[in-house]
């Protein structure tokens, strides 16, 4: 399909972009049920510690939650593309609920058996339902320009950065009230209302044209993903390794406050990552940019690995702050140049699928890299590790300047 950019047809604003039909309530839906996800991750962590009166069950259960959140997301996204969301959502969502209930209502007291929380919390993975490819998808059909698609995309981004950092907060109120197992049972309420409220919306299709285009009983047709589309596999491998970057600067930025004795500083340098995060994805999407998009891509990525490494730099504290502020600014950019590639490098059945790839590559290369930087962190100077946390960034960032693929006009 064609790759270039349409001339505009209306003056590209976020202002235009939420003024489209059906846009903000399709959104908003979309955001209350995502804000589970905020919510969800440190509510479970603490009802299960609370339940077990173990950290590493704890944590045990949610690796295994995330692990099967995450790299199950492009099968999830699957069946959205040959179903559609009206069919597959409101189970989907369902059953992620009922899985948090029963792990909250579990937790409630102590005394539960670990294995059984960890194998709900398995169950609760399995069933995530990909509300933000979704999302993107539909952002598809609403703004077909390419300059507004773009700051719907930017949008999207910054208003989820925002809801990872409201999640904790409210399970905070919620603990202080009641108990960590509450705030999963309103996790699991906000996926049901938002998944209902996101499919009774008329910007989703009353008929999918996949699942009309298909047979049921014909088999699923492969995925998009890493092995069949060059700009998307490479896209894939960026998103990666800018993900590898994040993930190690959390751990870093703990190692760092704790060597100089600042500890309760750390979640102020992470509120200034979230900031330029923000920041960053906004101005990102206001810009009219003249680049290609896979050339926007590698700058962001040689942008992150670059400021990576000057904050390992860092004599004090507020120099890495504001260092990995300046590291921040080019997340949006990047997540957001991935679903623009993903989106126009594949056929419109597959869309979610294509974004779900680039979502779950970021999380699985930040997840890698909190892992690698762990080994690393108690052997190596903490200045080594920032830098070596920037490698990957900085080669995939080169490696995306060559030409993208076979000469198919495909970018």
């Amino acid at each position: 399909m064609p790759t270039s950019a349409c001339a505009p047809t209306r003056a590209p604003s976020y202002a235009t972009v939420l003024r489209t039909p059906h846009a903000a309530r399709t959104f908003g839906a979309a955001l209350l049920g995502r804000l589970s996800y905020g919510i969800v991750p440190l509510a479970m962590l603490l009802a299960i510690k609370d339940a077990t009166g173990s950290y590493s069950a704890a944590g045990g259960a949610m690796a295994l939650f995330g692990v099967a959140s995450v790299l199950l997301s492009p099968a999830r996204a699957a069946l959205i593309d040959r179903y559609g969301p009206r069919r597959v959502l409101p189970p989907m969502a369902g059953l992620y609920a009922a899985a948090l209930c029963v792990l909250g209502l579990a937790t409630w007291r102590p005394g539960a058996p670990a294995l059984a929380l960890g194998a709900l919390a398995v169950a609760a993975g399995l069933c995530t339902p990909p509300l933000g490819p979704v999302m993107r998808t539909l952002w598809s059909g609403l703004v077909p320009d390419r300059e507004l698609l773009r700051r719907a995309f930017s949008l999207d981004g910054v208003a989820e950065e925002l809801l990872y950092v409201t999640g904790p907060l409210l399970v905070g109120l919620i603990v202080r009230a009641a108990r960590p197992s509450a705030a999963v049972l309103a996790g699991a309420v906000l996926v049901v209302v938002g998944a209902l409220a996101l499919v009774s919306s008329p910007a989703v299709p009353r008929d999918h044209v996949r699942a009309k285009a298909v047979p049921a009983d014909a088999p699923a047709a492969p995925l998009p993903g890493l092995r069949t589309v060059a700009a998307l596999r490479r896209t894939a491998l960026v998103t990666v390794s800018v993900g590898i970057c994040l993930g190690a600067l959390d751990l870093l930025v703990v190692a760092f406050t704790e060597q100089r004795g600042q500890a309760a500083a750390v979640s102020w340098v992470l509120a200034a990552l979230s900031a330029g995060s923000a920041v960053g994805g906004l101005v990102y999407g206001a810009v009219r940019w003249k680049s290609a998009n896979r050339t926007r891509l590698a700058a962001a990525a040689a942008g992150m690995g670059a400021a990576l490494t000057v904050a390992g730099l860092s004599p004090r504290l507020y120099v890495l702050a504001a260092a990995v502020a300046v590291a921040g600014l080019f997340v949006g950019p990047v997540l957001t140049t991935g679903y623009l590639i993903a989106d126009e490098s594949v056929d419109p059945a597959r869309r979610t699928q294509a974004g779900a790839w680039v979502n779950t590559s970021f999380n699985a290369g930040a997840a890698g890299g909190t892992a690698a930087v762990g080994l690393l962190v108690d052997r190596l100077p903490l200045a080594l590790c920032f830098a070596l946390a920037a490698v990957p960034a900085l080669l995939c960032a080169g490696a995306s300047v060559f030409p993208w693929g076979r000469r198919t006009g495909r970018a």
